[in-house]
């Protein structure tokens, strides 16, 4: 099983393997708040500021992202048998998960299983 949290929500009994996704490591998060860091899985530096400067729509920015994540199928291989043996929570800084590359790369994840 895949699921997606923000990093600042606290660990749960349900988490499984805490799985930290984002290009930097978030600002005031302990080390230990998390199992992994996997900043391969993450936005590219480009896509995110093009992203945050409002210059590139929600559409376009999920778009480069697949793209992106192509190059990293090999990872998300890894990540989708992990996640067959125990529940893997993707996490990141982002305040609307519907806006969040966590949820895009949930669903390249869930996608590849079936």
């Amino acid at each position: 099983m895949v699921q997606t949290k923000s990093v600042y929500e606290p660990r749960a009994a349900g988490d499984g393997q805490r799985l930290l996704v984002m290009r930097y490591w978030p600002r005031g998060v302990r080390k230990d708040h998390v199992d992994a860091w996997q900043r391969e899985l993450a936005p590219s530096v480009a896509l995110i500021k093009a992203y945050k400067a409002a210059a590139l729509p929600w559409g376009d920015f999920a778009r480069r992202y697949r793209t992106e994540m192509k190059a990293q199928a090999a990872a998300i291989a890894e990540l989708r048998q992990a996640a067959r043996r125990r529940t893997i929570t993707l996490l990141c800084g982002c305040a609307q998960e519907t806006r969040c590359h966590r949820e895009l790369l949930r669903k390249l994840v869930t996608a590849a299983r079936a």
